[in-house]
């Protein structure tokens, strides 16, 4: 809660709303996508591999998703078992496997790209170029500072 100073609530205003706008953007995408018959960590798997490239090992991937290996296992096991993704023995640790997006795969990937480009332009219709720049430019500064704080957790507590 802001402690009744202006920066202070307007901090604690932007806080709230990032997260209010996260959490309605990504039910709205999901709600959009959910026809093709994807939860959110499946279809979010998939082009984290389709966007920023696929071969990278199970772990490597759940780090980029931030989330705990035996989740992200279970999320594989069901889009292996579609034809989505295949694994393979990692090229220097065969311990190790590496994730890839299939042929089958692509076709679901470009309709979900379009869907979530859909949804995009809906949420930000009507907000000029400009102000979507300044606003890009705020939320990676933002972005900066919880990197910081995760480089350097200390206690878990800043100022304001």
């Amino acid at each position: 809660m802001p402690d009744g100073s202006s920066l202070a609530e307007t901090r604690w205003q932007l806080g709230v709303a990032i997260a209010q706008i996260a959490r309605r953007w990504r039910a709205r995408l999901d709600q959009r996508i959910a026809p093709f018959g994807l939860t959110e960590a499946r279809w979010l798997v998939l082009l984290s591999l389709a966007r920023r490239g696929d071969g990278i090992t199970q772990k490597d991937l759940a780090a980029r998703l931030r989330i705990e290996a035996p989740t992200l296992v279970r999320t594989l096991d069901w889009l292996e078992a579609q034809g989505f993704v295949e694994r393979r023995a990692a090229p220097r640790d065969r311990r190790a496997k590496t994730i890839h997006l299939t042929e089958a795969a692509r076709p679901l990937v470009r309709r979900i790209e379009a869907e979530a480009a859909a949804v995009r332009g809906e949420i930000l219709a009507g907000i000029a170029e400009e102000e979507l720049a300044l606003c890009l430019g705020v939320l990676h500064r933002v972005a900066e500072g919880l990197a910081r704080m995760e480089e350097d957790p200390a206690d878990g507590h800043r100022p304001g």
